[in-house]
């Protein structure tokens, strides 16, 4: 092509920042970068997407909504000819989309047309699957729901938290991307539409969302430990009225000595162990609310008790 073609980034979070640095590596023109404020409520781990962009003299703003007229303008004015978006929160409205003149394009961190929705890596582990992965796709105004241009698999292991996952997807979706964008400078992507016998959709998840049913399999309740852990808000559950939250666990198969969400006397690995619907979870890091968290041996510091009951 005579010339490359003009770009705006809508990103956020670790896998935008990683999104962001490989179109910028890849040479392209990016001409405007949308992201959000960082929410003071929220633990922020990862990366400035705001940074990256002015670092290399990228005009950036994080506009409140990017369907207002002002920003509409301001990207118009952009003269895109593809818009992408990379872990970006807010949804785009049609007269957003049909700025881009080749196309707009989000990354989505599952294998569509599975797990389509919000914190698709945490719904994945929770449901206890083997694998997920990141697929660029392009945008419609129906969301996760347009024709997949490549996807990228990344494997889950039974250990494996949301954190975990999360960060082997964030080079995964840095070498999509990178693979992508000359195949979709140069007119030669192949978008391929989807499966809808085969899509699933999840919604947001809330920190109440993480309170322990001890009536599950133990394995259930492990799969969602993981996925809630740090940096997430935790699973948790009550002893007479304190909030226990569950950071770390483990899980065994065999047949509870106890009601389901009895404490029972420690097993030969030590621990807290807790009986569960089926088998019993071992929780291996701890913490009342409001105070410290504990592991390994200073679990005993909990002061729990076999007999004691969790709820």
């Amino acid at each position: 092509m005579s010339s490359s073609p003009s770009v705006v980034v809508l990103a956020y979070q670790a896998m935008g920042h990683a999104c962001l640095n490989a179109l910028i590596q890849a040479g392209a023109d990016i001409r405007l970068v949308l992201t959000h404020e960082d929410d003071p409520d929220e633990t922020i781990w990862f990366p400035s997407v705001a940074e990256l962009a002015l670092a290399h003299q990228i005009p950036a703003a994080a506009p409140a909504d990017p369907n207002r007229p002002d920003v509409l303008k301001q990207v118009a004015g952009a003269a895109p000819d593809f818009i992408f978006s990379f872990y970006y929160r807010h949804l785009l409205a049609h007269n957003f989309l049909a700025l881009a003149r080749r196309g707009a394009y989000n990354l989505h961190g599952s294998l569509l047309p599975r797990y389509r929705g919000r914190v698709p890596v945490n719904w994945a582990i929770i449901h206890g699957e083997t694998e997920t992965g990141v697929t660029l796709h392009r945008m419609v105004t129906r969301a996760d729901a347009g024709a997949i241009v490549s996807q990228v698999r990344v494997p889950i292991a039974e250990t494996d938290t949301a954190r975990d996952v999360y960060d082997r997807m964030i080079p995964a979706a840095a070498r999509l991307v990178a693979g992508a964008w000359p195949l979709l400078a140069d007119g030669r992507a192949v978008e391929t539409p989807q499966d809808e016998s085969r899509a699933t959709r999840f919604g947001r998840r809330r920190p109440e969302d993480g309170r322990i049913d001890w009536r599950l399999p133990a394995k259930r309740i492990h799969d969602l430990v993981r996925a809630v852990t740090h940096p997430y808000p935790g699973a948790f559950c009550f002893f007479q009225g304190r909030r226990l939250f569950v950071w770390s666990s483990g899980y065994e198969n065999q047949p509870p000595a106890g009601d389901p969400g009895a404490v029972l006397e420690p097993g030969p690995e030590g621990g807290l162990r807790i009986a569960t619907g089926q088998g019993e979870l071992v929780v291996r890091a701890a913490q009342w609310e409001g105070g410290g968290e504990f592991c390994g041996n200073d679990l005993g510091r909990i002061n729990l008790s076999a007999g004691d009951r969790l709820t």
